[in-house]
């Protein structure tokens, strides 16, 4: 194999990548594995304060559990009453925007962030990902670097998102794909 591919002694962290200086970041690492995750199951109204402290937009009645892992939550959006479930990574490399009244499930990982494979430095990059408004993103879902997913869509457990979801259909498979309107019923 050509030794030309990949040299990751000629990796660099961009200027700037992380949003925060070091200190911050290690700050943030030390209270999400302390405060935030110690925090009582109920304690939204704390891990809400705790985020927006850090620089995350964080809408009215957000629930995030105390298992969640966000790299770094100045990156972070997430609207009204929107729920974010247990070891939910948001791996926040680049921006992560979740829409209201979103659920993302247990497990899943939402992932703003990669390498540039076709560069032998192997940079870094970040790229946004976007859940719209009304979602339900179920249990252990993968979602890719620069993925938007539309409004009011379920995607099903055990999904991988690589591309774009359309508004309002029920998705699943890996790679995940849309196979039905969601339908709403009338109560």
């Amino acid at each position: 194999m050509d030794s030309k591919i990949q040299d990751l002694s000629l990796f660099v962290m961009p200027t700037g990548f992380r949003g925060r200086s070091a200190l911050i970041v290690q700050l943030w690492w030390f209270v999400q594995a302390t405060l935030f995750r110690w925090s009582p199951q109920f304690a939204y109204g704390f891990r809400r304060a705790l985020l927006r402290f850090f620089g995350a937009d964080i809408g009215l009645g957000v629930i995030v559990r105390p298992s969640v892992t966000i790299t770094y939550p100045w990156k972070v959006t997430i609207g009204d009453h929107a729920w974010v479930g247990d070891d939910v990574v948001l791996y926040s490399l680049g921006e992560i925007s979740i829409g209201k009244n979103s659920v993302v499930s247990q497990r899943s990982y939402i992932c703003a962030g990669d390498h540039d494979y076709s560069n032998p430095k192997f940079p870094i990059r970040a790229l946004p990902v976007v859940i719209g408004p009304q979602n339900w993103i179920a249990t252990d879902v993968f979602v890719a670097p620069g993925v938007s997913i539309g409004a009011g869509n379920v995607v099903g457990a055990r999904s991988s998102v690589f591309s774009d979801l359309p508004d309002g259909m029920v998705c699943l498979g890996s790679p995940c794909r849309p196979i039905k309107p969601r339908v709403v019923k009338d109560y």
